[in-house]
């Protein structure tokens, strides 16, 4: 065993982010002093990033099955049952900090772990959304500018990767607060199509089966990523660009393909994405799930830079590269199939059974492991919680506390806003059609669809979480985040059936940041339990702060709903002329952290109403229902703005008018963001049909105008076709390029 003699002991472990105590429970786990490699691999392993320390108590209790439930948490993604023998595998991951310091290596980096989480499993991906959250982009400060830098570098990222891979980027969303001015949130989300009795798992067993690494060879790039993951940003940060892993995607689409054919043969036992922490991360978890042991021989992994040393083997988190347990005498014919498609692949240790991970250099062993403690007794910390004293400040803030607006000014400032204008300058650049089995695109409002050829279905999907909402009450923030995610899938004639989830908080070592996490987590449960939507899968994203600023509890929700015919998908923009519109659901005069508040007031607060589960489900039931007996043109959500900007933005994307009148018992509340509230589109013949089955479900209906014409009119408000078009299709392009 070599024992390099550690000295300066106290910066070792600074450089590594451990404590004296973590240190002295090492200790005691090995029973001797460690040495830098075995540092390296418990400060990898119990990071914030991998061990999920300060998070995993507020995890434990999220209702996780079902009985389409194939996989929930715990492995490389979830897995749920769509039909006839096909399961949908997905996942959400971010890639926060990544993209922070270089947005085009960081987002296209988290596109590619993304998708080897999903064809780790033994799917093709299929579908790719993502959810953004950026800083201030208007104006000619330096910060504006930095941020419009900053999302033209990540769109290219991300479209770059998404592109090369040949997997459709159907939609997303993107939002901006200037608490994300010194960290934005990139967070990736990809689907796949698997066979449900073809799924793959990362484990490794058998003694004496072999561990192959197999793709690209490892360099440096990336070393310390998880680590960083884990910490807070200060202006130093921008200096860690090695820290950030640089993507390939030709490889990995070679890599991709090559372990779909692999999956072909039965000589995998188990299989695992390197991705945060390398060799390390994928090493001990697959040995940590089944039990076993492992012997890794380091000379033997492909090295694409010279002199690299074990430390640097154990924790590169270099791209595009797998670690597989196969078959016994598998060998030979697994490595074949990897050099066909022109990629690494090297026979680098075997399957024991001693529960330990031994490590060799050379012949000399250089590190040697229990496997267990390592995940089973990483840290987990019981932070302090403290609820935020801003609460108090902003709950009794109202509209009325500031003079009022017009409706006719309200309106065209608000539809002019980065939130609500179209975003294809962004969508654009991604290929969406690409497998040709997108139905519902980019841009086409609520839920993107993609068809399941093999069954003749469709898959809805959507991310969501309104930040605004979570800073005010990150209990009802988050289950609302849950339920709008569930909307938009409903809209498109989909039943909600399971959620993914990216939890991006500030720094947990501030008891208040702790507090707005665990009731994120316990709004999430509960919402989840009440929609039977069970979670799959997810992540934990936190130190998303810089000089002591956190962003606001940022959970993002991604939704996955099946519809049973592929032909029944349905649209959120008008469809026709002289149809029926409407609203679905009861109006209260909500404005607590609405765009209204933000756009025209420039103020954040108000308290959020109770949660009606039940007018939610109703809600879902009737839309989906109504769907497939065909009684519907088209369904939108009424969400962030209010009816005002729904209707608005239907018709901007479709080109027709509409004429609304409808009377409340204030003007404003034609913004008013009241959930579990739709707009539908019907014709004349089909009116009696909607409204019994709406009665029957005792849900709120009334008529409130008809499509058609040139222009769009909501009570006081009014704007011809072209300017709304011109306004909605033609503002954040301007916006984003004008450095350029």
């Amino acid at each position: 065993m070599s024992e390099e003699a550690l000295e300066n002991i106290e910066d070792v472990l600074a450089a590594h982010k451990l404590s004296v105590a973590d240190y002295r429970h090492i200790k005691k786990i090995l029973g001797r002093e460690p040495n830098l490699v075995e540092i390296g691999i418990f400060s990898a392993m119990w990071s914030e990033h991998c061990s999920y320390k300060s998070s995993k108590k507020y995890l434990n209790g999220f209702p996780t099955e079902a009985p389409w439930v194939i996989q929930g948490p715990g492995e490389n993604a979830g897995v749920i049952d769509i039909g006839d023998g096909m399961a949908a595998v997905f996942k959400m991951e971010s890639h926060n900090h990544p993209s922070y310091i270089e947005p085009f290596q960081g987002a296209a980096t988290g596109v590619g772990g993304i998708l080897r989480d999903i064809f780790t499993m033994g799917a093709r991906p299929v579908a790719n959304l993502n959810s953004l959250r950026f800083g201030d982009i208007d104006g000619d400060s330096e910060t504006a500018r930095y941020q419009r830098h900053l999302v033209r570098g990540v769109v290219e990222g991300i479209g770059s990767y998404g592109n090369c891979m040949g997997v459709p980027t159907i939609g997303g969303e993107m939002s901006f607060e200037s608490c994300y001015n010194g960290n934005i949130l990139v967070n990736a989300f990809s689907l796949g199509l698997a066979r449900a009795d073809e799924i793959f798992y990362g484990k490794a067993e058998g003694v004496g089966n072999p561990v192959i690494y197999v793709g690209s060879r490892t360099g440096r790039d990336g070393l310390g990523g998880a680590v960083m993951s884990s910490d807070s940003f200060t202006e130093e940060s921008k200096k860690l660009r090695p820290t950030v892993q640089v993507g390939d995607p030709f490889t990995e689409k070679l890599l991709l393909e090559a372990c779909l054919e692999l999956f072909k043969t039965d000589y995998v036992v188990g299989i695992q994405d390197m991705g945060a922490a390398g060799l390390t991360s994928s090493s001990f978890e697959m040995a940590g799930r089944s039990g076993s042991g492992m012997i890794m021989h380091l000379e033997r992994v492909p090295a694409r830079e010279e002199g690299m040393t074990p430390y640097e083997f154990m924790l590169s988190e270099s791209q595009e590269r797998m670690l597989i347990c196969a078959r016994k005498g598998s060998e030979e014919a697994i490595i074949e199939i990897f050099r066909k498609w022109d990629l690494e692949a090297a026979v680098i240790g075997e399957v024991t059974d001693t529960g330990r991970m031994e490590l060799f250099w050379h012949g000399e062993k250089v590190a040697d492991i229990p496997v267990d403690p390592v995940s089973e007794e990483a840290p987990i910390l019981d932070r302090a919680t403290s609820r935020p004293a801003y609460l108090d400040e902003i709950a009794e803030i109202t509209i009325d506390d500031f003079e009022r607006v017009p409706n006719q000014e309200a309106f065209e400032k608000m539809i002019a806003c980065n939130e609500v204008v179209d975003k294809s300058w962004v969508y654009e650049q991604y290929d969406s059609m690409v497998q040709t089995n997108t139905q519902k695109h980019p841009g086409s409002l609520d839920a993107s669809v993609i068809r399941v050829k093999e069954n003749g279905k469709a898959l809805a999907m959507s991310s969501d979480c309104n930040p605004r909402y979570c800073y005010i009450d990150p209990f009802k923030g988050a289950a609302l985040a849950v339920l709008e995610s569930g909307r938009n899938v409903a809209m498109s004639g989909a039943r909600p059936l399971a959620i993914t989830d990216c939890l991006n908080f500030g720094n947990p070592e501030n008891p208040e940041v702790m507090w707005q996490f665990a009731k994120a987590c316990e709004g999430i449960k509960e919402a989840c339990a009440e929609m039977e939507t069970p979670v799959v899968s997810g992540n934990v994203s936190l130190y998303n702060e810089t000089n002591g600023v956190s962003i606001y509890p940022t959970p993002a929700i991604a939704m996955v709903g099946l519809n049973e015919e592929s032909n029944r998908v349905l649209p959120s923009s008008l469809q026709g002329e002289n149809n029926r519109i409407l609203l679905l659901g009861v109006t209260k005069g909500v404005f607590a952290a609405s765009l209204y508040m933000k756009e025209l007031y420039g103020t954040i607060g108000g308290r959020l109403p109770d949660i009606d589960y039940a007018a939610e489900a109703r809600l879902w039931q009737f839309v989906v229902e109504a769907n497939e007996e065909g009684l519907l043109e088209s369904a939108k959500d009424v969400n962030v703005g209010g009816l005002a900007i729904a209707v608005a933005k239907s018709c901007a994307l479709s080109g027709i008018g509409a004429d609304i009148e409808l009377s409340f018992e204030d003007e404003r509340w034609v913004f008013d963001e009241t959930p579990s509230r739709a707009i539908v589109e019907v014709k004349e013949e089909n009116i009696a049909q909607v409204a019994q089955k709406a009665m029957n479900l005792g849900l709120n209906i009334v008529s409130i105008g008809r499509s058609g014409g040139d222009r769009v009119r909501i009570n006081d408000i009014e704007m011809d076709m072209t300017s709304l078009r011109d306004i909605y299709f033609g503002t954040f392009k301007k916006v984003v390029e004008q450095d350029l």
